[in-house]
């Protein structure tokens, strides 16, 4: 489906420098997305992608392992728009180890710009690991690429990867280490949750629909529920999920920011800065769970098979975490906030369930659903009386589906939508610095108290939903 020409923000010429251009993020995410924004015209005429790799690849052989197509028709390619791809798409054979290959690099998008005739904003998406980021990030300081182009008139921007560190202590190292080349308006990071429409549309209905935000407060919120369940298992990511598990990979990044955009207090203005300080602000209330209420507040676990896939009988990594905390503001005291997600689990879904108190005379939640994934839409519980002579009430849910209501307009992926808004310099859908060390803080003192031995792991079959986490939701 193409986008139509009055809804294409405007975008200036860019060169576009991917770091790990073969690997599983830049094959399964990037290509795809960058072929769907060629497909619709979002990018200038004038852009400029170049596929950084250590190894001596053609651009043929690349594409060629790529499901690049997965939004036409039986994945077939369109040729014009694979010609228009390859005319952007360069590959760079760079061993990024050592200075040297970072002065070439400068000279070379010189000349790239000065064969365009026109000032060209330059952004570096680093798509790799985090201990192999920060020694490029580090090179491209020192070598004078965090800088404008030669004549002071472009944007260079840094686009990164989560994780944002292993722990707070590196969190904290990344971000000092980043702040010396590079200004926080310059960093980029991405979490592409946030990238996803129906999360983008949380202020967007909060705030526009002025029946919800009275009702928005512990008077009538009996809980907030913001879930992640994966049906795959790890998919042979052994060496990343063993350094990771479910409380880095999902929670500590993603979850805490969806529930941030819940939470949060209205902003001035639905703008990035001040979305943002809104978003710090509540982060910061989130009260981290004391060392001696871990076990009451935490539920984690691992699957059945994942200690023989990893090869390590005495691994306790988390393939399963739920989390129970609470914000401390006058709107939001007392109300428990659950963030869980775990992998091999009966469904793919991602949600945030607001559920609403019970009163006497009605002991029912009614029920706010945000549908990240999939099916994305928003769904409202509410109870009505039956048809017939007698008064029987049953649940109902009204539901809106994203795929019905806009069948005719373009969504793009959350990919595309994280590139288009770094090469237009949008900083809303991309986490800060304040942010990231905000959420390390809330899952720190739990990462800490996990470490010292494994004794409350479960081990659930996979298939399931997992570890029973009914203790962390209010008695009914």
């Amino acid at each position: 489906m193409m986008m139509s020409s009055d809804r294409k923000p405007a975008l200036e010429p860019t060169i576009l420098s991917i770091f790990g251009i073969t690997g599983d993020l830049a094959r399964r995410y990037l290509l795809p997305a960058l072929y769907n924004l060629v497909k619709n015209d979002m990018l200038h005429e004038q852009t400029e992608i170049i596929g950084i790799t250590r190894g001596d690849m053609k651009l043929d052989e690349l594409l060629s392992r790529v499901e690049l197509c997965v939004s036409e028709a039986g994945n077939i390619c369109d040729p014009v728009v694979i010609k228009k791809l390859k005319a952007m798409l360069s590959l760079r054979q760079m061993d990024v180890t050592k200075p040297i290959e970072y002065d070439q690099l400068l000279i070379d998008l010189n000349k790239i710009e000065d064969n365009h005739g026109v000032h060209m904003n330059r952004l570096y998406y680093l798509s790799i690991p985090p201990n192999v980021a920060q020694p490029i990030i580090t090179f491209l300081g020192e070598h004078g690429l965090n800088a404008s182009c030669p004549h002071g008139a472009a944007n260079t921007r840094l686009l990164v990867e989560k994780p944002f560190g292993y722990d707070i202590t590196s969190a904290k190292e990344l971000i000092e280490a980043t702040s010396k080349h590079f200004g926080e308006e310059q960093i980029f990071r991405i979490d592409h949750y946030l990238a996803k429409e129906t999360v983008q549309n949380i202020l967007a209905f909060r705030f526009n629909n002025p029946i919800f935000e009275p009702l928005w407060d512990k008077d009538h919120i009996d809980y907030i529920e913001v879930l992640a369940n994966e049906k795959i298992n790890i998919e042979g990511r052994v060496n990343f999920y063993e350094q990771t598990g479910a409380l880095r990979d999902l929670i500590q990044s993603h979850l805490l920011q969806i529930l941030a955009l819940i939470t949060m207090e209205q902003p001035k203005e639905l703008k990035s800065d001040e979305i943002h300080n809104d978003k710090q602000a509540v982060m910061s209330q989130l009260m981290a769970v004391p060392a001696n209420k871990i076990t009451e507040n935490t539920v984690r676990g691992q699957y059945e098979g994942y200690k023989k896939e990893v090869s390590n009988e005495d691994s306790s990594n988390d393939t399963f975490a739920a989390v129970r905390v609470f914000i401390d503001s006058e709107r939001w005291k007392g109300v428990p906030m659950i963030v869980k997600t775990g992998k091999a689990l009966t469904e793919r879904l991602s949600e945030v369930n607001v559920v609403f108190k019970p009163t006497d005379e009605n002991p029912h939640h009614n029920i706010l659903t945000f549908r990240i994934q999939p099916n994305e839409g928003i769904e409202l519980s509410l109870r009505v009386k039956k048809p017939g002579y007698d008064d029987e009430v049953q649940p109902v849910e009204m539901d809106f589906e994203y795929g019905d209501a806009f069948k005719k307009d373009y969504t793009p992926t959350a990919y595309e939508r994280v590139l288009v808004d770094a090469v237009r310099g949008d900083h809303t859908l991309f986490a800060t610095a304040g942010e990231v060390l905000e959420s390390w803080r809330v899952v720190q003192p739990i990462l800490h108290e996990w470490s010292k031995n494994a004794n409350d792991l479960i081990i659930y079959k996979q298939g399931t939903s997992g570890p029973d986490v009914s203790s962390l939701y209010p008695a009914k």
